[in-house]
């Protein structure tokens, strides 16, 4: 459940942070595949911006900006639902997988937008995962960097939406 209301919900760039029910085993690899799955399927149902992202064994991370008249509510309650179904069945459990309420934060200048990015790309690092943030495969890291090089047929698990901000880090988004 989202926290902001009213217009906050919808036309923002937001922050978005989900965590795993305490209790449910760690995502790996092929719960990331589902994951990224499920988010793809979404978005392009949906018709939302996703600028940054990085999923983690217990959590993952987010922007996005849901255009009105979609909430960021409407979106992750589907997102949730269908990588829960997903993940569920490649483990061959059952039950909940994600918290019920999540954590958003609508990003208000460019510095925050851009603090924000950098964030989710420095979270594989600061969670002991990987050296540098493009080394994570589950991430957007590399597609900030230019660094995406992999093997021919394969691109990013998740490719960005791609979005001009003004220069000047004190302009309101």
């Amino acid at each position: 459940m989202s926290r902001l209301r009213g217009p906050f919900l919808y036309d923002r760039f937001l922050f978005v942070t989900v965590k795993l029910l305490p209790g449910r085993t760690c995502l790996h690899e092929g719960d990331f595949a589902r994951l990224a799955n499920s988010l793809c399927r979404m978005r392009q149902k949906q018709g939302f911006l996703l600028t940054a992202w990085v999923f983690l064994p217990d959590h993952w991370h987010a922007i996005i900006h849901p255009p009105y008249p979609l909430t960021i509510s409407t979106v992750f309650k589907a997102v949730k639902k269908s990588s829960t179904t997903g993940i569920n069945v490649r483990r061959r459990e059952g039950g909940g997988l994600w918290q019920e309420r999540f954590f958003d934060r609508a990003l208000r200048t460019v510095r925050e937008y851009h603090e924000k990015v950098e964030y989710i790309h420095l979270n594989p690092v600061k969670a002991g995962l990987v050296q540098r943030p493009d080394d994570w495969k589950w991430s957007s890291a590399r597609d900030y960097t230019g660094t995406v090089q992999e093997p021919e047929g394969e691109g990013s698990p998740i490719p960005v939406d791609r979005i001009n901000l003004p220069a000047d880090p004190r302009t309101r988004i």
